[in-house]
């Protein structure tokens, strides 16, 4: 008998990816939903062994309870992070909880490059501009990356590859983590430094960091104090890293010459949803968009065809171990 599973949240490019995974094995029925697993919605998961989230799905204990209540035994993330997810209650309740770790850091380390080189030459207000026919270039210097500092904060897979990137630009690279990797960074010739270090020596600081209560507003008023003058923060990792309310405060004193961010503090039901049609509610992200120095990206960093279709993989692969009773895929299982 097939295996059902409610995935909340999904996208047409969900749908896409995990019914051509599913496809080879007609041991899983996927019920694929629009809207988000909250309160209100966790009924719909009702008559399905497992349920498929992503970040903005709330998996809070009165959640998980009443997912274990309606007969669900699996709850499978679609995504690496899991800050979303009481784990305490879910191993209280004996449900499994699993996750994607690795898809492709590759795309989000890219994606990180990507800002970084749009924000600092100004693609995106230039590709404006030229589609109006103006060809005017007032406004639009950048600096060369090549012999600047790169300061990158986390250096798990994401920011080792997006480190090594830099350093292919010719930038010399500091680290923090607290866990070094000596050998990797003098294969690399990068050092690791304190955070106060790298906060002040950087041009380019990047954010690899996962969201715990240690690195919950790393990126703050003390922090952004001693910032060098005039540094670009990018942030693809987790979007309450950085206080947004300090954030935007050194904006208005020049303290920060520039933002991209792939993620916000507060991206819950405002990122991934189309809201051109209404007045956006976020009054701190309204005003992060009228800065010409603050570049934004909707959680993009993961889109790619190759992240797609790993996500799709390990997760499908995980719902069938899960219900034939065999070991979920190594490093994948939280609860």
């Amino acid at each position: 008998m097939p295996i059902t599973v409610a995935f909340f949240d999904t996208k047409p490019y969900d749908r896409e990816y995990f019914t051509a995974a599913a496809a080879t094995h007609g041991d899983l029925e996927l019920r694929f939903l629009e809207h988000r697993l909250t309160e209100n919605t966790v009924i719909t998961a009702q008559g399905a062994a497992a349920v498929c989230c992503f970040v903005n799905d709330r998996l809070d204990a009165k959640i998980l309870t009443r997912l274990r209540d309606a007969g669900v035994r699996h709850v499978a993330l679609r995504c690496a992070g899991f800050n979303n997810a009481d784990l305490a209650a879910a191993k209280e309740l004996g449900l499994a909880v699993t996750r994607v770790p690795a898809y492709s850091p590759h795309a989000v380390a890219e994606h990180t490059v990507a800002l970084l080189l749009t924000l600092n030459r100004k693609i995106h207000r230039a590709h404006n501009r030229v589609r109006e026919q103006n060809f005017s270039l007032a406004g639009l210097v950048g600096f060369d990356l090549h012999g600047k500092t790169a300061g990158i904060v986390g250096t798990g897979k994401i920011g080792r590859l997006t480190a090594e990137i830099l350093r292919g630009f010719g930038m010399r690279v500091l680290a923090h983590d607290p866990f070094p990797d000596a050998v990797w960074a003098a294969q690399h010739r990068i050092s690791y430094v304190s955070k106060t270090e790298l906060f002040a020596q950087s041009d380019v600081i990047s954010l690899h960091s996962p969201l715990t209560p240690d690195t919950h507003h790393l990126v703050n008023e003390p922090t952004l104090a001693v910032l060098k003058r005039g540094a670009y923060l990018v942030n693809t990792s987790r979007g309450k890293l950085i206080d947004t309310a300090a954030l935007i405060e050194a904006l208005k004193s020049g303290r920060v010459g520039g933002v991209a961010l792939d993620v916000y503090e507060e991206e819950e039901g405002v990122f991934f949803e189309d809201h051109s049609d209404h007045v956006l509610a976020d009054d701190e992200l309204a005003r992060l968009l009228t800065f010409p120095n603050v570049l934004i990206t909707a959680h993009q960093a993961f889109l790619t065809r190759e992240a797609l279709s790993e996500i799709a993989r390990v997760t499908t692969e995980n719902l069938r171990r899960r219900a034939a009773g065999t070991p979920f895929l190594d490093g994948t299982q939280l609860a």
